[in-house]
Order: C-alpha cells, then structure tokens, then sequence
C-alpha cells in the first residue's frame, strides 16, 4: 500500500498497489471554492459543471490505479491513459517503474469529446492559446490570442497531440479539476501538469477512453 499523499500532489504507486483516499483526490467542497488567483476573461463565459456541493456524481469509486497491459500492448517512450468516466489520468514510464494517477478535467459534453489512440507531439513549457473557429462562434466576445501567463487557459505546461487543437495541459482555475469544464481538452492541476511534462516525451503514447 502507498503512502498518502497532499491531494495537490501526484500519487506514485507500486503496480500492486492500491490508492487510498481516491476522494481526497478529486477536488473537495473547499478546494472547489477556492477562487481564482486573478480574474480571468473566462470567468463568466465558460460554462462549468454544477457545484459539487450540489448532487453531482464525480465517479469516486473509479478513481483508482490501474494495469497498463489493458491497454497498451507496450509503454514504449511511456504511455498515457485518459480515462473520461473517472476523470483521471494514468501515467506510465517506458520502464514501467513509474506510475501515476492524476485527477483532471473533461470536456463538457459527448459532442466535444474524443476518444482514441493519439501521441504527444510536442511539449511547452509557458504555452500560448488561441481559440479554435468553433470556440469562437460559441463565444464571440474571447479574445484572439493570450499569451503566457495567469490569465492563460492552458496553465503553466502543454502537451500536444496529434489531434489538431487536442492538448493535455495545467490550469489556474482549480475548480475546474474533477469537473467536465474544458471545451475538448484534458486540464491538469499546474503542479501535476509540470510532473506529467518532466516524466513525457515527443512520442508517448496517448488513448482517450
């Protein structure tokens, strides 16, 4: 059994282990209601799941480690699992001694999500974002482009896809996380955004279930 960790950390665990405190993980009622560190043009325009002190079912008993032989016929350069159901992501090292399990964000309907086999294509550290067209026509008054920073949706770190316009990236609105929030991608809390960055490699295999 591994040891219990923050839930703003990443929870590392031996393939026969077991996580502990999977709730912990998903955000909690006051990890929801923490505010933004600065305002955000997206505030009042990006529509949010309901407020977990509201009944909203977050698939705690899903939240849990799992085997990569499932789903992967091999972790070379490592392997990514996105598992929209649960809300979480798996990570494994190309030598399978590492493992992880994060909790993220998820699109917020059927019609923004993708499922399927991908591949990191390219990482950035203080990444750029532009709206894609379809982003635009649901919300005309976003602004074109922002730059690094606060006020960016991607967060401090991206991965990119081979999916145009697909990224797994960090956020700074953390009430986002366990939620589905994201307009197709899949949004990590910065900090395990920034672990996931430094364990992946251009060529680690991505599948979206």
């Amino acid at each position: 059994m591994s040891e219990k960790k923050s839930p703003r950390l990443g929870v590392q665990l031996g393939r026969r282990a077991l996580l502990s405190g999977g709730a912990a993980l998903l955000a909690t009622p006051a990890l929801v209601g923490r505010a933004m560190a600065q305002a955000s043009p997206f505030e009042n325009t990006t529509e949010v799941e309901r407020d977990v002190t509201e009944s909203v079912r977050r698939n705690i008993s899903s939240f849990r480690s799992l085997e990569w032989q499932p789903y992967f016929s091999n972790t070379k350069n490592g392997a990514i699992l996105v598992d929209v159901t649960s809300r979480a992501l798996h990570f494994w090292s190309e030598d399978q001694s590492i493992y992880k399990l994060y909790p993220t964000s998820v699109p917020l309907t059927e019609d923004l999500t993708r499922r399927g086999r991908t591949s990191v294509t390219q990482k950035v550290e203080g990444p750029s974002w532009r709206p894609t067209p379809s982003m635009l026509e649901r919300n005309p008054e976003w602004p074109p482009f922002i730059g690094p920073g606060p006020d960016n949706p991607l967060g401090t770190h991206a991965l990119y896809l081979s999916w145009t316009y697909y990224r797994i990236h960090g956020t700074h609105d953390t009430r986002k996380i366990g939620r589905r929030s994201s307009n197709g991608c899949i949004g990590l809390y910065n900090e395990h955004i920034a672990e996931l960055f430094s364990l992946t490699k251009v060529g680690t295999q991505v599948l979206l279930i």
